[in-house]
């Protein structure tokens, strides 16, 4: 029990220094706005409709604070609660943060937050190692995905081809015995095993998976991903060079479907971390174009 009590008195110290240091630190960060701003702590005192006495205390990390009482000092210094309780490292990167954001358009900043969180998330350096193919079926992927995984000597795994082996069934029949959204319970299923085991590799993904927002958000997140990008009769030109005669039944209705699609998927295919137009490239152009948006990044 005497060791109990000690315990706990040790966790009570330690929680008063903290709350001093806290007072401290917000002290000191109120007088410096305060000189910077030009003020006596009368006039502030006014401004911010406080006594004097209190924000003499305030300053000297003597006095316990209202939540109230600290956003009429920080609205009259000019700042915000979040900049006066943060240290001075912390309060300017807030502040470039916040400038940075407000040139963001509304439509972007879910892109752009997802970006930042991929670049400096605690996953940012393994996702490296894994490099994820998306784009419209024509786009390339398997192609260019295969090449690329043998110069650097990795792996090439095709996702459909992994969720036909993993359920022993073609696409074809997992489309129409569960239907699609049976499939992509499937497919992400299959994505998580694939991103658990596997290190690094080049992964060919199937397009449509951008229109499941939780497996796609999974793929970002965990994966370096390129968009591989072409022209929409290149890549009708191209499925019908891989043997799918379909689209020859009724091309002028395929093409238009197909640049439906590319419209509808675009935004979504933006979010990847690079985009490479393989557009009136060769193979081997366009592997060299995206060997180098790689290297570059």
């Amino acid at each position: 029990m005497q060791l109990l009590s000690t315990q706990e008195g040790s966790a009570g110290d330690f929680s008063a220094r903290a709350e001093h240091e806290l007072l401290d630190q917000l002290g000191a960060r109120v007088r410096s706005f305060r000189e910077r701003a030009q003020l006596t702590r009368r006039r502030l005192a006014v401004v911010a409709d406080v006594s004097e006495r209190y924000l003499g205390q305030l300053e000297a990390g003597a006095g316990n604070i209202s939540i109230v009482l600290l956003r009429r000092v920080a609205d009259a210094l000019g700042t915000s609660i979040s900049e006066l309780l943060l240290s001075e490292q912390e309060a300017l990167t807030e502040r470039l943060v916040r400038r940075f954001m407000r040139q963001v358009p509304a439509h972007r900043v879910e892109e752009v937050l997802v970006k930042l969180a991929r670049a400096v998330g605690p996953e940012s350096e393994a996702r490296r190692e894994r490099i994820a193919l998306v784009g419209l079926r024509g786009a390339g992927k398997s192609t260019l995905g295969e090449l690329y995984a043998q110069e650097l000597k990795v792996p090439f795994i095709e996702l459909d081809r992994e969720i036909e082996r993993d359920a022993g069934l073609p696409l074809s029949e997992l489309f129409s015995l569960y239907g699609q959204a049976g499939f992509r319970r499937i497919e992400r299923r299959c994505l998580e095993r694939i991103l658990t085991e596997t290190g690094r590799a080049v992964i060919a993904i199937g397009g449509g998976i951008v229109g499941e927002p939780e497996s796609y958000e999974l793929l970002l997140g965990r994966c370096f991903t390129v968009w591989l990008k072409a022209m929409p009769d290149e890549h009708m030109g191209r499925v019908i060079a891989q043997g799918d005669l379909r689209p020859m039944a009724h091309s002028s209705e395929a093409m238009e479907e197909l640049k439906g699609l590319l419209r509808a998927r675009e935004p979504e295919y933006q979010k990847a971390d690079i985009c490479v137009d393989t557009a009136g490239l060769t193979v081997e152009a366009a592997l060299a174009r995206l060997r180098a948006a790689i290297a570059s990044r």
